[in-house]
């Protein structure tokens, strides 16, 4: 008799700061890991398994992330087990929502769109307790050369010069919807710096590294180290361009997670 199982999508955020990123590592701290030790706590030995919508690099934040849950028993009350599952996950962990669904949703296959978002500060050294949400910059930038250049990246193009260790089936060839810099108007506390600026990235799928490399670049053609015209050139097809810089992790969050039914 083929075992039944019950389908959940749930929505959480976390600040990623102390994790390894998403993904279960031996001997590391992962947000995938502690998600796995509450939920085999709470389910008090139901079996079940997890999948996530995407992984995350290690110290990336989300403000609006999600996985499905595959489990043996149903949840009979939800808003109870969301309660439960977020008074045994540490702080920095929250789950914001849980609902039933099917087997004929994959949390992978299911078109979706992610926005992230890449928050920086420059000019100046950042209070101490900024440092998990803000990537602090101390040399000078050209903001506006910066905000024009990331205009670039909209549409379709080959971000080939934009991943580490692009292997053979990659799909280089990636659309963004949206990729500009606007003032910081998404996280605000008093010893954040007066001023400090986001990069939107929006997009169906990234490849690893890719958007902390485009904002690299950014930083790049922003201290004088590229021109315009590099990053025009980086954007063609089958170029040869090679960028190295990744900017730091702790600037990066997935801010919006929608998905297309």
């Amino acid at each position: 008799m083929q075992r039944r199982r019950f389908y959940y999508l749930i929505r959480l955020q976390y600040l990623g700061f102390r994790y390894s990123g998403w993904q279960k590592q031996p001997e590391q701290k992962t947000i995938e890991q502690m998600l796995l030790k509450t939920l085999k706590y709470i389910t008090s030995g139901v079996n079940f398994k997890i999948l996530g919508a995407g992984r995350t690099d290690a110290k990336v934040s989300a403000l609006d992330a999600a996985f499905e849950l595959f489990i043996d028993e149903p949840i009979s009350d939800l808003n109870g087990f969301q309660k439960l599952f977020n008074k045994n996950l540490p702080p920095d962990i929250r789950i914001t929502g849980i609902s039933e669904t099917n087997e004929k949703f994959n949390i992978i296959q299911n078109s979706k769109v992610k926005e992230y978002a890449y928050l920086f500060s420059f000019g100046a050294k950042n209070h101490p307790f900024a440092a998990p949400f803000i990537a602090n910059l101390i040399d000078e930038l050209d903001i506006d050369l910066m905000m024009k250049a990331a205009k670039l990246f909209e549409g379709e193009h080959d971000f080939s010069s934009y991943t580490a260790r692009i292997q053979e089936n990659t799909q280089s060839i990636r659309r963004l919807e949206l990729c500009e810099i606007r003032p910081n108007r998404i996280l605000h506390a008093n010893f954040f710096p007066k001023t400090s600026y986001v990069l939107h990235v929006k997009g169906k799928g990234f490849m690893r590294y890719q958007i902390r490399m485009m904002m690299g670049a950014l930083i790049q053609l922003g201290k004088g180290e590229l021109c315009i015209s590099d990053i025009e050139n980086s954007l063609l097809n089958n170029n040869s361009m090679q960028l190295n810089y990744v900017a730091p992790g702790s600037g990066l969050l997935l801010n919006e997670l929608h998905f297309e039914h």
